[in-house]
Order: structure tokens, then C-alpha cells, then sequence
């Protein structure tokens, strides 16, 4: 701590000596041609450029030095002479540390190690760091420190970096994908009289103007259905949901969320649409089908592969996969059977929660490589469409990927009447919680549609083998220190 304390101490006097030589320690604009890493990549002898980043590598040679010029495009090598400069430059140079952002003018030129590099000619101090990054070779390894300086983790690790730019370039690849088939994007509240769309706990506030409490949305469903109603046939969104329920390295309380709605397709054209683009983004952002997800000792603990045709199988067969004669066996005996095989059911009120239960622990969370479940118990699934030949379940599928849901799609419920049968029940009989103006929309007559949701960071984490909701996203909650 003493010596943390002495090096904050030594950056605090460079900044002083930085204002004594008249230079402003905290810059202001620097016209650039290219970003350090767009000119080591395109790179040519012989040019003139001008480009800024963070030093994040010095070697003092008494009258020279190089150092390395970094941000998100890469890295270039800067050389830097004391005679090009002039004294007064190079004195000024004396100031900088390791973790300042400055801005070089000069020539392109190649070392006789090969090293492509610039030739200062001049530079500029754009922002002191008044405090030392983390250890070059080590980086960040503290999560604590990971998760709640996210900007020293990027400074540091590269493998985060490369996550978010994986992230980035997931989300841009869906939007993309998605206007190529004629899909618009649309924006619908995030505050919300009645939240609905899902069952989870919501955030409340109050608005004092309109004297009325609202709610941070769990899903934008009921409202992006209102679109159907008024003739926006192929739609999505593209945003944040917030739950007030716990945090895990699979939750967050809030989570990005994508649902898209196509009027006139069904479940199983929805799960085609999403194999087709998960595939794609496979391909266009990791290179493959195959993603391995890495162990703690840097092995490769599983690989999950993507290869279409993804497998799809019904519900009940699956469980039937479990226990052969599951179906046949009354209440308690289902319950029985869970206690002898160390399932907890306790929380499970319902018959049909206890099956729920059971296709959880035995099935979801053992399946590594996509698997389409289809034809889910009507009562797990309020807002979607009764199936025609087995009114028990609804046309609708779970996709299950590394042990989790990445994505439910619907056939969507869009008879008026039995969606306010549904919501009732599904709300224990309090008319309260009932979202009138979303059932008023129905009866102006919501076309048949498919719908789907991904969660965003659940797809990202599968795509770049990160174990933790938390390594998907920059700002993720945590306790209060």
C-alpha cells in the first residue's frame, strides 16, 4: 500500500511539471489520419501520419525511446529521439507514464527487427493517469476488480476485449439479419402501467406527474403485439428488460433482450429463422459451428456444436426419455420418485410444476448442443396457441443450448377470449393485473403470427464460451461494497 501510495505521489508531481512547462496535462482535440492499430495493419513505408492512443509499453534508451501506442484497433510502435524532437519536447517526454494517452505526428518506418513503427516527430499530452494500470503480464485477475472497473479489465485483458467485440459484432449481425428478411426495427415503453409478457417480479417506480406507478418492463411483448394489431406484419425489438429477482452467473436484473414477430408464420417457421441466424452468427463472428468453452485450466472443458440440422423432440417425450411411464403414474408417485432420485420439489405446487421441474435438472441442463423443445404444457405458456390435435399443449418450442434456454418461440395466441381466460389464471383471479388495453387491442383482430425471444447475453455467452453473465456484460450489478 506504501508503495501505491509513493507511485500516485511521483504521477501527481509529473503532473505539476507538466503544468510548469505550460503544457495541458489533459489535452483537447488531435486531428488524426488512422487509429494505431488501422495503420500496423494496412501498414506502408514512407507515411505520413498522425494518430493517438494509450502508452502501454516504454523502453528508455536514455536519448531515445519506444514505446507502444495502444486502443481498441491494436497497437503501433512509436520511436522517439531526443534530437527530433528538440529539448524543450524531450523534457516534456520526461512526464510521461506508462497508461498516458498522447497524440504523435511523424513517418512510418520498418526497424531492423521488422517491427513495423513511427518515427516522432512531434507529440502531443492528451490525458495524465494519475494512477498505474494493472501489471502488464498478469492483468486483471481479480473479478471483483474485473467487474466493477470494467475499464481496467479492457486496459489489461485482452480475451475481454475480445468478448465485447464478439458481443458488438453479434448484435450488429442480428439487426442486419434480420432487415435482410424484411423485418423492421421498433422502439415500445420501457415503463409500464401493468407489466406482462412474462412472469417475473418487477421494478417499481412512480411518476408524479401522471400520479400514477409504473413498472420497468419484464418483456415488450404485449406491446409489440399491439403493432400486429395495426399492420406491422414482420417486427422486432432490440432492447433491455429488468426483473427484480435474483443474480447468478446466469441472471443479471437487467438483460438484453431480442423478440421479433412475423404475422402469418407459425412456431416451427420461427425456429427455422432462428437455427438459420444463430448459424450465421456463428459462422460470420467465430469462424465455425463448433464453439469450445474453455476450463479454468485453460483446457477445453466442452465443445458445443451448431452443425445444422438442429434435433427437435417434444416435451413429453423427453420426459418420457427420463421415466418411460411418467405419464402413467399419479401424483403422488411422480413426487415419490423425484425424492428417491434427490430432486427438491418442495417449491412445487402444481403437477405440472413438478414435471417442470423434473425437465430442468434432468433434461435442460444436460444438453450441450441445440435441441428444439416442442409442444410445452399449455400451462407453462399463457400467450401462445393451443395445439389443434392435443389442447393439453401449446405449439411453441424451447431452444436449449449449453444446459440453458437461449430462446423460446410461440404460434402466438391471438384469439381475445381465451387469452383473458389465460391471464386470469395466470394472475390468480386479480383483475387488477390484467392488461385491458392489450386485450381491448385483440379484439380489433391481431393476425396469426410467430414470435420469438432471445436473450442476448445468455447467446453471446454460448457463442464466446464465457461461463459468467457477468463476462458478457460491461456494467454488470453487484452488492454494494
Amino acid at each position: 500500500m506504501e508503495e501505491h501510495t509513493e507511485l500516485l505521489a511521483v504521477r501527481r508531481q509529473k503532473l505539476e511539471a507538466l503544468r510548469a512547462a505550460g503544457v495541458a496535462p489533459f489535452g483537447g482535440r488531435f486531428d488524426i489520419t488512422a487509429a494505431p492499430g488501422e495503420i500496423r495493419s494496412a501498414f506502408e513505408e514512407g507515411k505520413h501520419v498522425r494518430t493517438a492512443g494509450r502508452v502501454t509499453a516504454h523502453r528508455n534508451m536514455g536519448k531515445s525511446h519506444f514505446l507502444d501506442l495502444s486502443d481498441r484497433s491494436g497497437r503501433i510502435q512509436v520511436y522517439l529521439q531526443a534530437k527530433e524532437v528538440g529539448p524543450e519536447a524531450a523534457a516534456v517526454f520526461d512526464q510521461v507514464d506508462i497508461g498516458d494517452w498522447i497524440g504523435v505526428e511523424g513517418d512510418t518506418f520498418t526497424t531492423k527487427a521488422g517491427e513495423p513503427s513511427i518515427k516522432a516527430s512531434s507529440f502531443t499530452v492528451l490525458s495524465k493517469s494519475l494512477r498505474p494500470l494493472p501489471d502488464k503480464w498478469h492483468g486483471v485477475q481479480d473479478t471483483e476488480i474485473k467487474y466493477r472497473q470494467r475499464y481496467l479489465d479492457l486496459i489489461s485483458n485482452p480475451e475481454s476485449r475480445e468478448i465485447f467485440e464478439k458481443r458488438i459484432a453479434i448484435v450488429r449481425e442480428i439487426r442486419r439479419f434480420l432487415e435482410d428478411r424484411g423485418f423492421i426495427e421498433v422502439e415500445t415503453p420501457m415503463m409500464q402501467r401493468i407489466p406482462g409478457g412474462a412472469a417475473a417480479q418487477p421494478f417499481q417506480t412512480h411518476h408524479n406527474a401522471l400520479g400514477v406507478d409504473l413498472f420497468l418492463r419484464i418483456a415488450p411483448e404485449l406491446y409489440l403485439k399491439r403493432l400486429l394489431v395495426g399492420g406491422f406484419t414482420k417486427i422486432f425489438e432490440l432492447n433491455r428488460n429488468f426483473r427484480n429477482e435474483g443474480i447468478s452467473r446466469r441472471h443479471n436484473p437487467e438483460f438484453t433482450m431480442l423478440e421479433a414477430y412475423w404475422a402469418f408464420a407459425d412456431f416451427e417457421q420461427m425456429a427455422s429463422l432462428v437455427e438459420e441466424m444463430v448459424c450465421h452468427l456463428a459462422q460470420k463472428v467465430c469462424g465455425g459451428y463448433v464453439i469450445g468453452h474453455p476450463a479454468e485450466d485453460g483446457a477445453v472443458a466442452k465443445t458445443i456444436d451448431l452443425t445444422p440440422p438442429w434435433r427437435r423432440e417434444r416435451y413429453s417425450d423427453l420426459i418420457r426419455g427420463v421415466k418411460s411411464d411418467w405419464y402413467e403414474l399419479d401424483s403422488a408417485a411422480r413426487r415419490a420418485w423425484c425424492s428417491a432420485n434427490g430432486l427438491d420439489i418442495t417449491h412445487c405446487v402444481e403437477d405440472f410444476e413438478v414435471t417442470q421441474h423434473v425437465f430442468e435438472k434432468l433434461v435442460e441442463e444436460k444438453t450441450m448442443n441445440p435441441l428444439f423443445v416442442t409442444h410445452c404444457p399449455k400451462e407453462l405458456v399463457p400467450l401462445a396457441k393451443q395445439n389443434a390435435d392435443d389442447g393439453s399443449v401449446v405449439d411453441v418450442y424451447e431452444l436449449v443450448i449449453n444446459g440453458q434456454e437461449i430462446s423460446p418461440g410461440y404460434s402466438e395466441l391471438n384469439d381475445p377470449d381465451i387469452q383473458r381466460g389465460r391471464l386470469e389464471q395466470q394472475s390468480g383471479g386479480e383483475t387488477q393485473k390484467l392488461d385491458e388495453e392489450f386485450l381491448h387491442a385483440l379484439e380489433y383482430g391481431m393476425p396469426p403470427a410467430g414470435g420469438i425471444g432471445i436473450g442476448i447475453d445468455r447467446l453471446v455467452m454460448m457463442l464466446t464460451g464465457a461461463e459468467s453473465i457477468r463476462d458478457v456484460i460491461f456494467f454488470p450489478h453487484m452488492r454494494p461494497r
